[in-house]
Formats: structure tokens, sequence, C-alpha cells
């Protein structure tokens, strides 16, 4: 019976591993449908998000099978627990993607008011974010997991750099503002991507150590 849980554990890590390169690929999408105006880029990390849907429905399902037919114990229970919750965030991130592909595509046409280095910055490190995450649960590595939530500081520090920036094109020329409010928008959803990058790992924690951060 070991054996077979083994091998369907291996499965379930395969298929988070699956969904994270797919919310990565979203993020990529969508910053490059913004940097680039590229309308073909945009459409597609938004349809790409009906995929990741799927896709998390897939993952709760084999995780709902392992708890019904395996009843793991110990930290088998918490690993498939923490997939649970961790799908949640990873499905919000292929949201928070799509909705910068919208913005994107809505600003095409449109002559930027300033470079985008800091938002594509942003892309940037909550893409690594979300990659050492998932790598950190498959790996089951604590080091990881904890340099990922320390990392969100980096996400934030780029927020603010972002934020500023805007104000002050703002303050400057009052025309400015309704394109410095969907780009200020689209940092926003970078840095919920980077929170819930740093959830994910922080479920990693849990599996690891049995203590979640809300405890």
């Amino acid at each position: 019976m070991r054996n077979i849980f083994d091998r369907q554990l291996a499965k379930l890590h395969d298929m988070m591993i699956e969904m994270g390169n797919m919310i990565e690929r979203s993020i990529t999408l969508a910053i490059h449908a913004l940097v680039q105006q590229d309308e073909t880029m945009a459409k597609q990390a938004i349809a790409f998000d009906t995929e990741i849907d799927q896709m998390e429905k897939d993952i709760e399902a084999m995780c709902l099978r392992l708890l019904l037919q395996q009843q793991p114990v110990a930290k088998d229970l918490r690993v498939i627990s923490a997939a649970l919750k961790m799908i949640t965030d990873m499905e919000r991130i292929g949201d928070q993607a799509a909705d910068i592909s919208e913005i994107a595509l809505f600003l095409i046409g449109e002559t930027y008011i300033k470079k985008l280095e800091h938002i594509s910055q942003m892309a940037t490190a909550t893409s690594k974010m979300v990659t050492d995450s998932i790598e950190a649960y498959v790996k089951m590595d604590l080091d990881l997991a904890e340099k990922v939530i320390a990392y969100d500081d980096v996400v934030d520090d780029l927020f603010d750099n972002v934020r500023n920036d805007l104000v002050d094109l703002i303050r400057k020329d009052a025309a400015n503002g309704p394109q410095a409010m969907d780009l200020l928008m689209v940092a926003k959803y970078f840095e919920r991507i980077g929170d819930h990058a740093t959830n994910i790992a922080e479920w990693v924690v849990f599996c690891i150590t049995g203590k979640h951060a809300e405890d």
C-alpha cells in the first residue's frame, strides 16, 4: 500500500510542478504583453487562465482521493493538506496575470508615460518567488521556502518605487493620471502575486515543521 501511496504522491508533485510552470508562463505572457504592447500575448494569457483553473480542480481531486483512500497521517497529511491550500494561491496568481493582461490590452496603442523597468523587475522577482516556492514544496526545502518569504520585501520595495514614480508623474502633469492609475494597478497585481508566493512558501514551512505563520 505504501508503494501505491508513494506513486500517487509523486504524481501530485508532478501536477504541482505543472501548475507552477503554467502560472510562470502566464506571468511571462502578461509582462511581455504589457511591455511589448502585444495583443496576441495578452489574449493568450487571458485564455490560459482557464487551463490554470482546470489544473486547480484536477489537483484538488487528486488530494481528496489521497485523503479518502489512503487516510494519511503526520507529515504525509500535512503535505496533502498544504497542497490544497497552495493551489488556491496558485489559481489566484493565474487570475492576476490575466488581470494584468486585460490592462495590457486596454493600453495597446498608447505611448507609455514612463519606462516599465520597475514593473518588469517586479515581474521577474515574483516569477522567481513562484518558481522557488513550488520547488521548495517538491524538494521539502525549508531554507528555500524561508528565502522566498524574505524575498517578498524586495517586491514590496519595487512596488514602492513604482508608486512613487507614478505619483511624481501625476504631480507634474495631471494628464498622466489615467495611465498612471492603470500602471499602478499592474504593479499592485504583481505585489499580490508576491504575497501569494509567500503564502505558498509558508505552507511549505508548515509541511516540514508542522508550524504555520498564522499559528
